[in-house]
């Protein structure tokens, strides 16, 4: 009679924890529709009460705004005009300072600034903290609000107040907004069969310019190793990144995605034969090397087909997922994480280098990446024998110089020029 004794008594003490468990969901239907009757209370009161005349638009999109950024500094709600920016980003092209923010610890911080714009000619640098932008304090601002602030038409300023970590007080900055551009591949020979290419984010075309990149190079000759640079690279489109990904592996996960709804659960593989290179490569990543950049370091780390140099990554390890709503408007929403081949999360902790090298900055502007006038765009020149060696010689010296302020670049290129003997 023992084990039927202890059996009476497991039953008894879960059969209410069972019965409150199907309960459950019934409770928070019930909560929440509770809860949807004090908002519409609150927001009746406001109308009838508030000292001023209140927008319930206006209050209804914050309140949904505030819901989200509860959550994660990645999900937001996008007005229709938002929304219509986020697509021109990927596809068109749109007005600003050129830089890739988020928010972290509850302060607006930059991510990275982008090659060629404003806010990279000024010298902003990831982890740079926008306390202020137009005067107006960003302590309340939500993600998108801040975007709306610092973009707009050519040619208007913008006033920002930054705080740098090792820098007493707020530094101000003023930036005359200018179309940003959306060439995400740019690349030239360092020497010989060396090729260097920077992919400064991952767009809709970047896939296609980069194969091509590498085409241009092979016309010259034989490349005898690649330094891939991911510095500064805030990440972008997830489909591009792993078709990065996916030149240079022939097998084996290039990242997964896990999240609440199965749905959201998906592996990459690399596709069987596109791997056409056995030639080393490195990447070089730093601190504004975020998401779709980390993807691509990670599984090319993970399968051993090219080294890290740099510092250690940003350390988003998130999928947000565009929701077009009926309005026009857009839900950009956190559904799922995602993992390095090897099951990784980077979430908060970043990809760390095989090699860890600090940027040395000579020249106390942050800028520790080639320059988008300083990249030649071809390889040939068609205007003579006396003007071609002429370009020529100024392409190299432009390669010196930048070789001689970029000790990270530097130190790559004698690694690779080891490994491609």
């Amino acid at each position: 009679m023992k084990p039927l004794c202890y059996l009476l008594c497991f039953m008894s003490f879960f059969a209410p924890a069972m019965l409150y468990a199907k309960a459950e969901p019934q409770q928070q239907e019930t909560q929440t529709y509770q809860d949807l009757e004090t908002f519409a209370n609150v927001l009746n009161l406001l109308e009838e009460h508030y000292v001023e005349e209140i927008s319930p638009h206006e209050v209804i999109n914050s309140a949904i705004n505030g819901m989200l950024t509860s959550l994660d500094p990645h999900s937001s709600y996008m007005p229709p005009d938002h929304y219509k920016e986020l697509q021109e980003e990927t596809k068109g092209s749109f007005s600003g300072i050129g830089i890739e923010i988020t928010i972290r610890d509850g302060v607006l911080t930059v991510v990275s600034p982008i090659e060629g714009t404003p806010a990279y000619r000024q010298g902003l640098q990831a982890g740079d903290q926008l306390i202020k932008i137009n005067g107006q304090f960003t302590k309340d601002m939500t993600l998108m609000d801040a975007v709306k602030q610092l973009r707009g038409p050519r040619g208007q300023k913008v006033e920002i107040s930054i705080h740098r970590q090792g820098i007493q007080g707020l530094q101000e900055i003023s930036l005359l907004r200018d179309v940003i551009p959306l060439h995400s591949v740019k690349s030239f020979l360092l020497e010989p069969g060396l090729l260097y290419t920077r992919i400064t984010n991952f767009q809709i075309t970047t896939t296609r310019d980069f194969r091509k990149a590498l085409q241009n190079a092979r016309k010259e000759q034989a490349l005898k190793g690649l330094i891939l640079d991911l510095r500064g690279n805030p990440g972008g489109l997830l489909d591009q990144a792993v078709k990065i990904a996916d030149i240079f592996l022939d097998q084996g996960i290039i990242v997964s995605t896990r999240g609440r709804d199965p749905e959201m659960d998906m592996i990459f593989d690399a596709h069987q034969g596109n791997r056409q290179d056995d030639f080393p490569m490195i990447i070089l990543v730093n601190g504004g090397s975020a998401s779709a950049s980390e993807i691509v370091a990670g599984a090319l780390q993970d399968h051993n087909r090219a080294m890290i140099v740099g510092t250690r990554t940003f350390g988003k390890g998130s999928v947000q997922t565009v929701i077009p709503l009926p309005n026009g408007a857009g839900l950009r929403m956190t559904t799922a994480r995602y993992y390095t081949p090897s099951g990784q999360s980077i979430q908060a902790t970043g990809i760390t280098p095989d090699l860890v090298i600090p940027f040395a900055d000579t020249n106390k502007k942050g800028s520790w990446a080639v320059r988008e006038k300083d990249l030649p765009n071809h390889f040939t020149n068609t205007n003579g024998k006396k003007e071609k060696t002429a370009t020529g010689e100024n392409k190299q010296e432009k390669i010196r110089s930048k070789l001689a302020a970029d000790n990270q670049l530097r130190s790559a290129l004698f690694i690779l020029k080891n490994l491609s003997k």
